[in-house]
């Protein structure tokens, strides 16, 4: 009975040892598989870009770099970064920008699993929808410190801006708060403060995450001008270009590190 019961005993050892390798293979194969999820690559460059990972590690990215969910990327003072997207939409973005793709998933024939979140956590960008945003509207936020942007299929300029620098070191004539453009399609924003929505032409204003977004009659300054070679958009001021297919590019191919 003794031999009987330490057989028992090494036998219920030698499977707690198998499930917890058993376990650690998966979570291994778990997070390989998260990692290789590609949402989109960089499709255009003019400067020095950088994505925070979510494992923690810093890249410098270059042109057909992958982009995956959970990617901060960090656009230097004088780099556009135009983004394209698994499911052909477009985000560029303008120098000194944050910006971080905290969920996105597209399949052609999974129209339930779509997802787009991001978050603009300053700086700005261009915005063209691509086919998620055809079919799933809903499923597209961009954050912002101010309020949160939803589309209704549409291309937009949106340009956050902190709070007051100190005097003389302004390096924008926007006042602080979130500035919104749509050329095409609308928008809707929103906050604690309400809700409004915005259609081609139009201007908008959110000065803080408390305060309603209301309509500006023209065009504050926003402005958004990437090198010719990023292709045409439709947007605000000198600085815009129009949505179509983009040319050559003679953008810096930054070393993948």
């Amino acid at each position: 009975m003794k031999n009987q019961l330490q057989k028992c005993t090494a036998t219920k050892g030698a499977a707690s040892a198998w499930s917890a390798l058993l376990f650690a293979a998966l979570l291994v194969f778990g997070n390989a598989a998260w990692a290789a999820q590609v949402a989109g690559r960089v499709e255009r460059l003019s400067g020095p870009l950088m994505a925070k990972k979510a494992d923690g590690s810093v890249k410098v990215l270059g042109l057909k770099s992958e982009i995956e969910s959970g990617d901060t990327l960090v656009s230097e003072k004088n780099t556009y970064a135009q983004i394209r997207f698994i499911d052909n939409s477009e985000i560029t973005l303008r120098p000194g920008t944050t910006f971080k793709v905290e969920d996105f998933a597209y399949e052609e024939g999974k129209p339930d699993g779509d997802q787009a979140s991001f978050n603009l956590v300053k700086g700005g960008l261009r915005s063209i929808t691509g086919l998620m945003g055809k079919r799933n509207k809903e499923k597209f936020s961009l954050k912002t410190p101010n309020a949160t942007i939803g589309i209704r299929g549409t291309t937009f300029i949106a340009q956050y801006v902190p709070p007051e620098a100190p005097a003389g070191r302004a390096t924008t004539p926007l006042a602080p708060g979130l500035h919104v453009s749509v050329s095409d399609g609308a928008i809707v924003v929103t906050n604690s403060g309400g809700s409004l929505g915005f259609s081609a032409g139009q201007f908008g204003y959110v000065p803080n995450v408390n305060q309603p977004p209301v309509i500006v009659p023209n065009n504050p300054g926003l402005q958004f001008v990437p090198p010719p070679s990023f292709g045409n958009g439709t947007g605000a001021g000198p600085e815009s270009g129009a949505g179509g297919p983009p040319g050559p590019s003679n953008a810096v191919d930054c070393v993948v590190r």
